[in-house]
């Protein structure tokens, strides 16, 4: 192969998040003033205090050699009965394998299903790392229109897929739209991936935060389903519940137990093991998950409460995000679509937003996996992600100064 060819990860470009993460970095770098940061889902209140002492208790006893690539078997039993008592999901420790980050997790989950031509539905708006992701692990996307209020519609999605079709994706609540599904809605979503042989992804990140109604998570609707014909893939994050961000601590709940020695071996080839200390700071976050959840949890809805309702009234936002750490506004009366909105306001205004469109991108991805050419989503291109789990003050300065920004541009 010529050194110009690119490998298929080489045809992929960065992502909306990565671009204007480093632009708030060089804007800081030259003018020497902070930016107000909307546009990373940091949050501003930290883990609670076991989990720390935790973290460094293992490593001053000297706890710190390998562990296995499905993780500590006390984190793995912790989070198998934390899924029985607070997801409803019956798992156990042969399926359940801890990643350093829900992301990872993701990836070796995503490689441990790829075959050779196999489809994956994604929704049209979505994280950008999931679709970087899944081509990283081989498949074709497939992204699935939405319904009204971004909303997933069966029909819409039994109608975008293939022969070729391995794999659903859900995220609920979602990552950028903030959506929350209901019973009745991943019911549908689950019996249509049943029907087609398919397996199903459930991402719930933000499964602590939602604000108008309890978490469902997707695995307890197969609770009485045999094992070994169980389809469903749960991934979880102790960066958002437990604000344990820059520990990078994940687990995934297999399906079956065939499905969780694939990704064992896939683990092993990947990462060897979790970082062992982070690993026993996550047993001491999940010993006291109730209070730190719940906590955070109000925090974070607090700050939505008390400053999203201003864009509401503004006309940027149809209504508050029902759950997650998102809200996407729309900025189309100003004229500028969201790469120049972005920029210009963090350029006029010190403040950091991300620009939608970079979450509806389209792929044109040949039989290799290269992508030969990408676009957008049109009726994405005026729309802004902003981060509301951001210090109070911080978010309510940054939505002051966005308002003023729409307002001199009519």
């Amino acid at each position: 192969m010529s050194p110009d060819i690119l490998s298929a990860a080489g045809s992929i470009p960065s992502s909306c998040l990565h671009s204007i993460f480093h632009a708030a970095e060089r804007k800081e770098q030259e003018t020497g003033v902070g930016v107000v940061k909307l546009h990373v889902g940091d949050p501003y209140f930290s883990p609670s205090g076991n989990v720390a002492d935790e973290f460094v208790a293992a490593v001053r006893r000297g706890d710190t050699k390998y562990t296995g690539p499905e993780g500590l078997p006390a984190l793995r039993a912790a989070a198998v009965d934390k899924l029985r008592e607070d997801n409803g999901v019956d798992s156990a420790v042969s399926r359940l394998l801890i990643s350093p980050g829900s992301a990872q997790g993701l990836a070796a989950l995503l490689q441990s299903l790829a075959e050779p031509g196999a489809e994956i539905l994604l929704p049209e708006l979505h994280w950008p790392v999931h679709l970087q992701q899944s081509l990283l692990a081989g498949f074709q996307p497939v992204l699935y229109p939405l319904g009204a209020g971004f909303r997933p519609d069966p029909e819409r999605i039994a109608a975008a897929a293939s022969p070729r079709t391995r794999v659903l994706l859900i995220n609920s609540p979602a990552n950028p739209t903030g959506v929350v599904l209901e019973r009745e809605e991943i019911a549908a979503l689950l019996e249509l991936a049943r029907s087609r042989g398919w397996h199903v992804i459930s991402d719930e990140a933000y499964e602590h935060f939602c604000y108008e109604r309890e978490h469902l998570s997707v695995a307890s609707l197969e609770r009485d389903v045999p094992v070994d014909e169980r389809i469903v893939h749960s991934v979880f994050t102790f960066s958002k519940s437990f604000a344990m961000t820059g520990y990078r601590l994940g687990y995934v709940a297999l399906a079956n137990d065939r499905a969780a020695d694939v990704m064992k071996v896939v683990q092993e080839a990947n990462i060897i093991g979790t970082s062992t200390p982070v690993q026993h700071a996550g047993i001491a976050a999940l010993s006291s998950r109730a209070d730190a959840a719940a906590t955070n949890r109000k925090l974070v809805q607090r700050n939505r409460d008390a400053v999203l309702p201003q864009l509401v009234q503004a006309g940027l936002l149809n209504e508050l995000p029902a759950g997650g750490w998102y809200a996407m506004l729309d900025v189309a009366r100003t004229g500028l679509d969201s790469e120049e909105f972005a920029l210009r306001l963090l350029e006029s205004k010190g403040v950091a937003v991300v620009a939608g469109n970079g979450f509806a991108m389209r792929p044109d991805v040949d039989e290799r996996g290269h992508i030969r050419s990408h676009d957008f989503a049109p009726w994405a291109r005026h729309l802004i992600r902003i981060a509301f789990c951001v210090d109070p003050a911080e978010l309510e300065t940054g939505v002051q100064r966005l308002l003023e920004f729409v307002g001199e541009r009519g």
